[in-house]
């Protein structure tokens, strides 16, 4: 099998694991917060990669030699932006459903090219403004206008998927100086679950019983959303150039959606489902168009 062929698995596993991870995040929360849910998956997810790391990367690891202020710098970076995405979208699931949630999770795609604009000084293709056009229409048909506790659910999934094009950025960065994904997945848990605790003991009542009340939702959550598809996604981006693969990750809103129809019952009316056809068209469009001219608008 050629490395290509299997970060594309990787990149569609990954997306299946986080689209109906969805479903658990939602059903998590009956006995505790958002911030204990996110800050005991992310712990788990590092317990899950740890005997991958001692099995396969350490000795490696342990033999190169490393600017450690840089490498730290990474983690935190990483570590930062992955616990705000992880917060800001578990909140959100109080407010919102999880169709809403996980397609507006998915518009990180087109922010990702702003970013590298603006910070990077990449150039931008010119499909990037009607997309964010197109995923502002789609928005506004997937929100309910008139019910401030959606639209306040939908803001914060919004603000938290440019936590998630930053974490994408930076993971790609990293694997230019620091080529081991084990390590990258395992060690980013770790430092977003600790920057998670933070208001988890601060803000809400942790025990164990009331964690063993939600064991299932925060094992799927935990060891296969964040620790397994955390390292799927690292092994994806390894192979495969930020376009293709960005849009194989937006199918996360796609699995998210049908995952909440089918287990939660949260009916998808017409106007919803155009909604997602629409945002999801403007994710592709805005990642397809690029390749044409990779040459002039590539992207690292």
């Amino acid at each position: 099998m050629s490395k290509r062929v299997f970060s594309l698995i990787c990149a569609v596993s990954c997306s299946l694991l986080w689209g109906t991870a969805f479903v658990a995040q939602d059903m998590g929360m009956d006995y505790i917060g958002p911030y204990t849910f996110s800050a005991v998956r992310l712990v788990l997810g590092f317990i899950t990669l740890l005997p991958f790391f001692f099995i396969f990367e350490f000795k490696k690891v342990k033999d190169t030699k490393l600017n450690f202020k840089v490498i730290i710098g990474y983690f935190f970076l990483l570590g930062f932006f992955l616990a705000g995405g992880n917060i800001l979208q578990q909140i959100s699931l109080i407010y919102t459903d999880v169709a809403n949630s996980a397609v507006f999770t998915v518009l990180y795609v087109v922010i990702v090219p702003i970013i590298a604009y603006f910070m990077f000084s990449k150039k931008i293709h010119k499909t990037v403004w009607p997309s964010v056009l197109m995923c502002l229409i789609g928005g506004l048909l997937l929100s309910e206008l008139n019910n401030l506790r959606v639209r306040y659910g939908d803001t914060l999934v919004v603000i938290g998927a440019f936590f998630w094009a930053f974490h994408i950025v930076f993971i790609s960065k990293f694997l230019k100086i620091f080529n081991f994904p084990i390590t990258i997945a395992s060690f980013q848990c770790l430092t977003a679950a600790l920057i998670s605790l933070i208001p988890a003991f601060s803000f809400e009542y942790i025990s164990f019983r009331m964690l063993s009340l939600e064991a299932a939702e925060l094992l799927y959550a935990g060891v296969l959303s964040s620790g397994i598809a955390f390292m799927l996604q690292i092994f994806g981006q390894q192979n495969l150039s930020p376009a293709p693969v960005a849009i194989i990750f937006s199918l996360e809103g796609v699995f998210g959606s049908i995952a909440a129809w089918i287990m939660l019952d949260q009916f998808l009316n017409e106007f919803k489902i155009l909604g997602i056809i629409i945002i999801l068209s403007a994710v592709i469009f805005s990642q397809i168009a690029p390749m044409y001219d990779k040459r002039k608008y590539g992207r690292n």
